[in-house]
């Protein structure tokens, strides 16, 4: 009897998953594409924001204030060669994402969409992966908003939108 090693997806993948507010709907969904995502990936790192990216992020959302990672450190720990999936509904005031102090939770000293810009420049490969029905997204004007920023690579969260994304991000 021979043993077969394990098939796992060569692929450095890092999530940055948008927590609280209009995404608590969301929950469950995220939790069976996160379990997916461990199964299939080798290395898989991930990370928690708010509504936009901005100067830090955090690995446990409980303890969020106690567990912050400066976004630049984020940058400066994980290559270019990671893929990235950003998981939101990109539903929340325009301020929060064109403006400096746009921030709900505290305020930021460069509007979101100055790090959204970073994190697309720094990283090969970037992609929205967005919960919200697609026919939907015409009614919200941050989801047109980071769909440009992301050069039109926001999928919607379906079996369809993850296997395009898959495709867009494995190329």
């Amino acid at each position: 009897m021979q043993l077969v090693p394990e098939r796992r997806n060569r692929i450095k993948v890092l999530m940055l998953f948008d927590v609280g507010g209009s995404m608590d709907s969301h929950i469950a969904q995220c939790e069976k594409l996160f379990s997916a995502a461990k199964t299939e990936f080798k290395t898989l790192e991930y990370f928690y924001f708010h509504n936009c990216l901005y100067d830090y992020v955090w690995k446990d959302n409980v303890r969020r204030s106690n567990t912050r990672m400066n976004t630049w450190d984020l940058f400066n720990t994980y290559g270019r060669d990671y893929r990235v999936i950003v998981v939101g509904d990109a539903s929340m005031a325009p301020y929060e994402v064109t403006s400096v102090g746009g921030s709900v939770e505290y305020m930021n000293d460069e509007a979101g969409n100055v790090w959204l810009q970073r994190l697309r420049q720094h990283f090969d490969k970037t992609a929205w992966l967005n919960p919200e029905e697609e026919s939907y997204w015409h009614y919200t004007q941050t989801i047109g908003l980071i769909k440009q920023i992301f050069e039109d690579h926001m999928f919607p969260m379906t079996l369809k939108g993850i296997e395009d994304m898959t495709k867009y991000l494995a190329r």
